[in-house]
């Protein structure tokens, strides 16, 4: 595991203080879980994007035309 000093303006470390203890974890614990959140996120784009440029209309099209042409289920309805 890694040590890391990280400088924080004093209203976000207050912040960060009262939100760790809020989800009653440490303020470390809550950035490793914000920092992961937010790798996430950025890697899901990332992926997205990837897929996106292998994507092809005229797939999208065929697999759209297997799709029956029914009304929803009541339940769906707006």
């Amino acid at each position: 595991m890694s040590t890391m000093t990280v400088r924080l303006p004093e209203s976000l470390h207050e912040q960060l203080k009262e939100l760790a203890k809020a989800e009653g974890i440490s303020i470390n614990q809550f950035l490793v879980v914000a920092a992961a959140e937010k790798m996430s996120a950025l890697k899901t784009v990332e992926y997205l994007e990837t897929e996106a440029k292998l994507a092809s209309r005229k797939a999208f099209e065929n697999v759209l035309c297997k799709v029956p042409d029914v009304q929803p289920e009541e339940s769906d309805r707006l």
